[in-house]
C-alpha cells in the first residue's frame, strides 16, 4: 500500500477551516444583530437602537414591563422583505450542507491517514466534501450579501404595530452577524477549494490500489524465468 498521508496536509487545514466556519455559521444564523436599526423616537425604544435579525426583532426599553422586547419574524409574514425569508431558508440549508461537508471531509482524512484498506473511494470523498463546502459557502453568502445591500441602502421594513418599531429608521448599520457570517462563508469557500484541489485523488487514483501479483512472481523463480534449467553440479557428477 502506498503511503499517502503526507499528501493531504493542506486538506487537513481545510477540515479545520470547515469546522470553524460551520460553528460561526451556526452563530450567525441565531444572532439577532443582522441589522442595527437606529430610531429617532426613544420614548419606547429607550436605547435608541433595535436589533433586526432573520428570526426576530429586539430592543431594550425602560418604558415597557420587560427590559428586552422581542417579536418573532415568521417565514410567511407578509411584512418581511424578501431577503429575510430567503435568509431563513438558505441559512438552514447552509447548516445542513456544512455538517454533511464536515462529515465527508472527516471521513476522507481518516481514510488517508489511518485506513490500510483500498483507497479507491478517497477521491469521491474529497470531491464530495469540496462540493458540499462550496455549496455551504454559496448558500450563506447569498442572504448575507443581500441583507448587507439592504442595510447599506437603508431599506425600510413595515413592521406591524405590535413590534413598536418605525417603518423607516433614522439610519442603519451592519450588525455583527453579517460580518461574522461573511467571514465564515469565506472560510467555507477556501475549504472547498482545498479539497477539490487534492490532485492526487483526481489524477493518480490508480496508485492507491494494491499491486497485482504477476504469475511469474508467484512461481518463486528468479527473474520470473519459468524455463527448466539443468543443475550444473548434477551434470558434473553424471559425466565423471
Amino acid at each position: 500500500m502506498k503511503y499517502v498521508a503526507h499528501t493531504a496536509h493542506w486538506q487537513f487545514l481545510g477540515l479545520m477551516f470547515g469546522v470553524l466556519a460551520w460553528i460561526l455559521t451556526v452563530a450567525t444564523t441565531g444572532l439577532n444583530e443582522w441589522r442595527l436599526w437606529f430610531v429617532s423616537d426613544v420614548s419606547v425604544v429607550t436605547s435608541g437602537v433595535a436589533w433586526v435579525g432573520i428570526w426576530r426583532a429586539c430592543f431594550y426599553s425602560h418604558a415597557l414591563p420587560a427590559i428586552e422586547n422581542c417579536r418573532s419574524i415568521g417565514l410567511s409574514d407578509s411584512f418581511a422583505p424578501a431577503e429575510i425569508p430567503v435568509a431563513q431558508v438558505l441559512m438552514v440549508s447552509a447548516l445542513v450542507c456544512g455538517l454533511l461537508g464536515n462529515l465527508s471531509a472527516a471521513a476522507a482524512m481518516r481514510t488517508v491517514y489511518f485506513s490500510m484498506k483500498d483507497h479507491r473511494n478517497v477521491g469521491t470523498l474529497f470531491r464530495l466534501a469540496g462540493g458540499l463546502y462550496l455549496l455551504t459557502g454559496a448558500c450563506s453568502s447569498v442572504p448575507l450579501l443581500w441583507n448587507m445591500y439592504s442595510v447599506l441602502s437603508n431599506r425600510t421594513i413595515h413592521f406591524p404595530p405590535d413590534f413598536l418599531l418605525p417603518a423607516a429608521p433614522a439610519r442603519q448599520q451592519l450588525g455583527a452577524a453579517i460580518i461574522v457570517g461573511l467571514f465564515a462563508s469565506a472560510l467555507m469557500l477556501v475549504s472547498g477549494v482545498l479539497f477539490l484541489c487534492y490532485r492526487y485523488a483526481w489524477e493518480a487514483l490508480g496508485d492507491f490500489r494494491e499491486p497485482e501479483t504477476r504469475p511469474e512472481q508467484k512461481s518463486g523463480l528468479p527473474n520470473g524465468d519459468q524455463r527448466g534449467r539443468d543443475n550444473p553440479a548434477f551434470l558434473r557428477e553424471d559425466n565423471s
